[in-house]
């Protein structure tokens, strides 16, 4: 990309760097003064289908407000502009010119106490604004804090969400998502790195930086307990106690345990008012063991229980016997937990569920089923990493547990680790080889991996065991829909409505699957059923109404597109195809108030500009088709077609010289136009002409 032009101003002059999310550039701004330095960065999503196009600059359009709002602050890279260019997503920032932190932090090198002090102040500083605009940075690390040359201050860059774009695969048919974790290993904590991140996982990389700091070790060098997986490092260090316990308050493994947000953590560094004279190396902290007030709890009610043995004369049976007695109790009572936590689990009752889950383990802590129990209850309040160790017990407990390694697939599918779910799955399959719902999430698992041939035999394997298994018909019907196998997918889709025939989002997808067939009649039909059992399926009604553009038959696709803006007033892609509609009817006013509304929630669309711009030509309002124009190449330079139309526009206003300008702008970008070299040479004869006081030339059409 050497010396390539983008969007006609950003000329690339080198490559900075690159990986899986993309590559950033530095590049010159060939429309300023002196053409000053920028960065830029080349976001490639990983699909290029129209829906995940559709769905990437959604999110494109979204976090480059957020990085334009983050940009006021001076310690955060201004945003100066974002397109989008044959189907990739640029970004462009202020350049900082300046080394990262890799370079002052340089294994083996330890800092003192003030200066780590002061290091984590100035980051957390800058922090604190990015947490007060509820935005998570996810990728804090020593190469992505700069040290500014001019005057010294740190600037924060390559924010980790803009990353998304590039990883997110989002299937809008059906809801499936598929997120890359963010962040750079040893600075990434448990809940990001399982797709979760909270403010407190930046907390947590900045505190890893203050412990590289004080002990000059690369964070894969840290020790971590064995039990608890916290960070095992005061040994390594000259600090004080107070330090210390912030640090460690910071990098705790468990997120609820941390700072919150940046502003705590700055502020109880901040009450460190003094610098600490009596900096001390700390033995290594030991492992947690079972809270006192839990050991007494339990020593009381065992206390209890032998009290009443003995009232009932039972302690002369023996200790054998005494011993049998109190474990029979424990067994009911734990029963009884169980039998209730049940209850209140098929009832949603989920918080009270886990609790009497807790007490069975507690009195009977080798209970599998109630370790399964807990498990299934955590995955349903979301919280995965819990429910997957819960199912880890019950398994190591009772290896063959069939219903567990399930559940551990599920939650291992929610954590985003789809090969270890697929792992599970087989292992549940080899308990039992027919079990269809195994079979079912197995193939979930490699659709989310991209894997859908795999996926399709895993799926065939499901409703082979289940032939009536709706879902598993559905999920084989999208994986071959994505091998383009279409007439296989609607088969699938075929016998997925025939056992669920009000299965909207079934009729959905065969109607995409025909749209791609090119089979518009069945697919308006499939789509029909789709509405029908989903009324306000706005999807539907949009695709219906594009299904009934092909057919060229316009007022029923307006329609269509007016269900679809109902139920979805910031629809703009359906208002946009209503608006195309409407100019196919030659109804040019409805037209453009329908583009209106399509640029109210998509302003930088330049196919929308162009055809408001279209429409207006032919109210012959040429200065405000002009306007169109204009805004359509402002968003997208080499829009060909756009600059030619404009100089149609201004041949009308007898504007010749420029509609020359506008047609030179065509033929650079589509030197093969012959439209536009045939404007451009009418537009010159006209110049000629009026020179020598000739009639003029009939008008272009646009």
């Amino acid at each position: 990309m050497l010396t390539q032009i983008l969007s006609g101003r950003y000329q690339i002059i080198r490559h900075l760097g690159g990986g899986g999310f993309g590559t950033t550039f530095v590049a010159e701004d060939t429309y300023l003064p002196g053409n000053p330095l920028c960065v830029v960065k080349q976001l490639k999503p990983q699909s290029t289908d129209p829906l995940t196009l559709q769905t990437a600059r959604r999110l494109f359009d979204t976090e480059a407000q957020v990085l334009y709002q983050l940009g006021i602050h001076d310690q955060i890279p201004r945003l100066l502009a974002y397109f989008e260019e044959n189907q990739e997503f640029y970004l462009v920032q202020e350049f900082i010119k300046g080394c990262d932190l890799s370079q002052e932090l340089t294994p083996g090198k330890q800092l003192g106490e003030d200066q780590v002090i002061l290091l984590l102040q100035e980051i957390l500083e800058i922090l604190e604004f990015v947490h007060q605009q509820k935005v998570i940075h996810r990728d804090v690390n020593l190469r992505n804090l700069l040290r500014r040359e001019q005057d010294g201050k740190l600037v924060l860059i390559d924010f980790g969400a803009v990353k998304q774009i590039t990883t997110q695969v989002v299937n809008p048919q059906i809801k499936t998502k598929v997120t890359v974790a963010i962040g750079t290993p040893g600075y990434v904590p448990s809940e990001q790195a399982h797709g979760n991140p909270k403010l407190s996982s930046d907390i947590y990389a900045v505190g890893i930086i203050g412990i590289q700091a004080l002990t000059g070790l690369l964070p894969e060098q840290f020790l971590k307990d064995a039990d608890t997986d916290e960070i095992i490092w005061h040994h390594q260090a000259q600090v004080s106690p107070e330090l210390a316990k912030i640090l460690d308050k910071m990098v705790r493994y468990d997120f609820r345990q941390r700072y919150p947000f940046a502003t705590e953590a700055l502020q109880a560094l901040k009450e460190l008012t003094h610098p600490l004279s009596a900096t001390v190396a700390l033995p290594a902290a030991p492992s947690p063991t079972t809270p006192a007030a839990f050991q007494n709890k339990t020593t009381k009610s065992r206390s209890r229980l032998y009290k009443a043995l003995i009232s009932i004369g039972l302690i002369g049976l023996g200790t054998a016997a005494a011993i049998f007695l109190v474990n029979l109790s424990n067994s009911s009572n734990a029963t009884n937990l169980y039998s209730r936590a049940n209850t209140l689990y098929n009832l949603k009752m989920y918080k009270e569920a886990l609790n009497n889950y807790d007490k069975a383990i507690q009195i009977r802590p080798e209970y599998s089923e109630a370790w399964n129990g807990e498990a299934k209850t955590l995955y349903e309040l979301k919280r995965y990493s819990e429910a997957l160790d819960a199912y880890d017990k019950a398994i190591q407990i009772q290896p063959n547990y069939l219903e567990a390694w399930l559940g551990r697939g599920y939650v291992l599918d929610n954590l985003q680790k789809y090969q270890e779910a697929i792992d599970s799955f087989d292992q549940a399959l080899k308990i039992q080889l027919n079990d269809p719902e195994a079979w079912n999430a197995r193939g979930d698992a490699l659709v989310n991996l991209q894997r859908y041939e795999q996926a399709s035999e895993s799926y065939e394997k499901a409703v082979y065991y289940k032939p009536d298994y709706y879902q598993a018909w559905f999920s084989r019907g999208w994986a071959l829909h994505n091998l383009q196998r279409y007439e296989d997918a609607i088969a699938a889709y075929d016998k997925a409505v025939q056992f669920k025939p009000d299965y909207d989002q079934a009729w959905y997808n065969r109607g995409n699957a025909l749209i791609n067939l090119q089979r518009y009649q069945d697919a308006i039909d499939s789509y029909d059923k789709a509405v029908q059992f989903k009324p306000d399926y706005y999807q539907a009604w949009y695709s219906r109404g594009n299904a009934l553009l092909k057919l060229q038959r316009y007022p029923e696709a307006i329609d269509s597109f007016n269900k679809a803006v109902q139920y979805k007033p910031d629809y703009y892609e359906a208002w946009y195809s209503r608006g195309w509609s409407l100019h196919q009817l030659q109804r040019y006013e409805e037209a453009i108030d329908s583009y209106d509304k399509a640029l109210k929630f998509k302003r930088n669309d330049a196919q929308i500009w162009y055809n408001r711009g279209n429409a207006l030509y032919n109210l012959k309002r040429y200065e405000d088709a002009i306007v169109s124009y204009n805004r359509a190449v402002r968003y997208k330079p080499d829009y060909y077609e756009a600059w030619y139309s404009r100089g149609n526009a201004l041949y009308n206003l007898k504007r010749y010289e420029d509609a020359i300008a506008s047609d030179d702008k065509a033929v650079r970008f589509k030197p093969d136009y012959r439209e536009a070299i045939d404007a451009r040479n009418q537009a010159q004869r006209q110049i000629l002409l009026e020179k020598l006081q000739l009639p003029p030339n009939p008008t272009p059409t646009p």
